[in-house]
């Protein structure tokens, strides 16, 4: 049974930074993409990072370029380093990945139609 667990969300002011995790069980990363998404009240969600388990290869969206990093930390570890943040990246976050492998093409859209699996979601609140 796969199974998607984040960690490491809380509450931090304007400039503050956060590292959250995102643990997987119940199989293999290899060959497969892992993604962080947000979602503030009365929003969508929305795709923050990407990574093609296998290449290393990331994307970002434009409003968290240069601020956050997604990295595989291990064989079953994802994290999301945020630093320099601000009260609009308030929000759930959570971690995604596909059921199998995909062109990185599709990987790098974080389109949420292609992630099977979802994690709980920790939360992000980042005070002015």
């Amino acid at each position: 049974q796969v199974q998607l667990v984040e960690s490491g969300g809380g509450s931090v002011q304007t400039g503050g930074s956060l590292r959250l995790s995102c643990t997987a069980s119940g199989y293999g990363l290899s060959r497969y993409c892992m993604a962080w998404f947000r979602q503030s009240p009365g929003k969508e969600r929305e795709g923050v990072a990407s990574v093609y388990i296998g290449y290393g290869d990331t994307t970002y969206a434009d409003s968290v370029k240069d601020r956050f990093t997604i990295a595989r930390d291990n064989g079953s570890t994802v994290s999301l380093r945020m630093n320099s943040l601000k009260p609009e990246d308030s929000a759930m976050y959570y971690c995604a990945s596909t059921e199998a492998a995909i062109p990185e093409l599709l990987c790098a859209r974080l389109a949420r139609g292609n992630f099977a699996y979802w994690g709980q979601g920790t939360l992000v609140t980042v005070s002015s």
